[in-house]
């Protein structure tokens, strides 16, 4: 573990949530202590360095779980890392299959996905790379039950969902994903069309401190104002 995913942890155990990104990373450890349990079967669209696996794992021990992560050196670290405890896979996920060109961003690499999308470095450095497409339908053997799923692809959450409306119907798991403006308009979603979809599978969307607190899932008109105004850009739907 290098010194900043150290410091970072440090910053989760103490509840100092010094930027917005490790406030997420604290509420969503404590959404997985209580939704997670010991055979849970989970999913981890966009494993990066697999902070969100490593939570995972720590509730559901012996659960058989999914990584997804195209970039290739980060793949080889993850297969490496989690040998024996899940299974690792190199595609982006999507709502069709193929092969398709990835923007690895080589000096910011959790901004990298399929579409550009707008950069918070001033120069960017992206290299395209081609990796392979797939639909988690396509991918998850049917008779593999899913408890729960963390989406994180910089955009692509709606398509890596409108490929998995087999899982959502058969299985429901419950899910927490990213959905912000700055990044999902380039994959030309919206957050009314977001909203519709899920909940035609009987999903309602909750912000994480609202999930948390117990309230009523966000109603159509506020996952819209929220996702306008940026007040919040990572959610769970149940």
């Amino acid at each position: 573990m290098g010194a900043k995913d150290k410091v970072r942890k440090l910053f989760n155990l103490l509840h100092l949530d010094v930027t917005k990104n490790l406030k997420y990373d604290r509420l969503t450890q404590k959404i997985i202590n209580t939704e997670v349990n010991t055979t849970s079967n989970c999913i981890d669209v966009g494993c990066h360095k697999g902070e969100i696996l490593d939570m995972i794992l720590e509730n559901a021990s012996e659960g058989k779980h999914f990584a997804f992560e195209p970039i290739p050196s980060f793949f080889n670290d993850l297969k490496l890392k989690y040998d024996g405890q899940a299974t690792v896979l190199p595609y982006a996920l999507s709502n069709e299959q193929g092969t398709t060109t990835f923007h690895y961003v080589k000096n910011a690499p959790a901004y990298s996905g399929i579409n550009k999308r707008s950069y918070k470095v001033k120069t960017p450095e992206i290299d395209q790379i081609e990796v392979e497409k797939r639909t988690l339908d396509s991918t998850i053997p049917e008779d593999h039950k899913i408890h729960f799923m963390k989406i994180d692809v910089e955009g692509g959450e709606f398509d890596v969902l409108k490929g998995s409306s087999r899982i959502l119907d058969k299985d429901h798991p419950l899910l927490i994903f990213e959905f912000g403006n700055g990044a999902s308009e380039f994959y030309h979603a919206q957050p009314e069309n977001f909203f519709d979809y899920l909940a035609d599978f009987n999903y309602g969307i909750f912000t994480l401190e609202r999930f948390i607190d117990k309230q009523k899932p966000l109603t159509r008109a506020e996952f819209k104002t929220v996702y306008k105004n940026g007040s919040d850009y990572y959610f769970v739907a149940k």
